[in-house]
């Protein structure tokens, strides 16, 4: 191999490791300005005002859509377009989170007289207390000194990651004393396949006219000669005069009879050819575990009950196809 590949791979290994040196030495260093900061976001009655320059907007930008999806309301507030107007969305029960590494950055300078009269406390993340950002706010959380991964040590490289993972920590640490849960992250996720895999099989279930049923004793001919009432699907659910589901039979057991040529078993109580006990799951389940149940079982319906067992729906894989992942991607993360 020639050796500029392996001089990539050095370089690109050095950038990496530089940046995880430096988010393990800050993670060392973190005292109590961390959990000052976090008492102070938790305190507030308004939304997080995140506002930086450079490369800490886009950090910002990152750290603010982190917090909405997670439970803290929070915006980006730019630092230029603050100065000429943009300072009107902030509310006096807002707190203004400030980034910046220096911590002399002009452009954040000036906005912390304005931030100080219109937010309800101003706070900061940057590299040292010393700075005069830090003695601009009420709280700071100061990472200390670090080595750019760059290896010219100009271009903000260690000490973004460092902000984006301390943003990050913020984020979930609130998350967590707010007790956020799964069913509250799928309530901001709803589009998408991470929000309809967290939301409720009801949501996906079909119901009422879409279902089939059948009597432990009507035969298979019977069954199948009724008219289908809505679009058809492949199962039908064998349930007691209770409603509790007994059985499932579908029409790939129906085919499986048909092949075996055996015709007797159609003028038979479909009580005696359907499967007994079939996997089902329960209304108000995550839709993420039932698609793992159908792919991990290989079948095709999955009926839906409610807490005495009584069917109130039926999950047909037909419905499911773009949530389910293809067999390649199966393979490469099974890799």
């Amino acid at each position: 191999m020639p050796a500029v590949d392996r001089d990539t791979r050095r370089l690109a290994r050095g950038v990496i490791l530089a940046e995880a040196e430096a988010l393990r030495l800050v993670a060392g260093r973190l005292d109590e300005g961390l959990e000052l900061v976090v008492d102070c976001l938790e305190q507030c009655a308004g939304r997080i005002a995140i506002t930086g320059v450079g490369k800490c907007a886009d950090i910002g930008r990152k750290i603010a859509a982190t917090m909405n999806s997670t439970g803290t309301r929070a915006y980006f507030l730019d630092a230029v377009a603050a100065r000429h107007g943009d300072l009107g969305m902030v509310h006096p029960d807002d707190v203004a989170l400030v980034l910046s590494h220096s911590g002399e950055s002009d452009e954040v300078l000036r906005l912390l007289d304005p931030l100080r009269q219109l937010a309800g406390g101003i706070l900061a993340i940057t590299s040292s207390q010393r700075s005069s950002l830090a003695r601009g706010c009420d709280r700071v959380i100061a990472y200390g000194s670090i080595r750019e991964a760059d290896p010219l040590g100009l271009a903000p490289s260690s000490s973004t990651t460092v902000m984006l993972a301390l943003g990050d920590a913020l984020a979930f640490v609130l998350a967590m004393r707010r007790e956020f849960t799964a069913n509250d992250f799928a309530r901001f996720h709803p589009a998408g396949n991470l929000g309809v895999r967290l939301a409720k099989v009801d949501v996906m279930m079909r119901r009422g006219t879409a279902l089939r049923f059948a009597t432990l004793q009507e035969t298979v001919r019977e069954v199948f000669a009724r008219p289908a009432r809505s679009r058809r699907t492949g199962a039908v659910m064998i349930v007691d005069a209770a409603g509790q589901l007994r059985g499932l039979f579908t029409d790939s057991d129906l085919a499986r009879l048909i092949e075996r040529r055996a015709d007797a078993a159609l003028d038979r109580p479909i009580g005696e050819v359907m499967t007994a006990d079939p996997l089902c799951v329960c209304s108000g389940s995550p839709l993420g575990d039932a698609l793992d149940t159908l792919r991990s079982n290989k079948i095709s319906e999955l009926p839906v009950v409610d807490e005495g067992g009584r069917v109130v729906g039926l999950l047909d894989v037909t419905d499911l196809l773009h949530l389910m992942p293809r067999d390649d991607e199966d393979r490469r993360h099974a890799a």
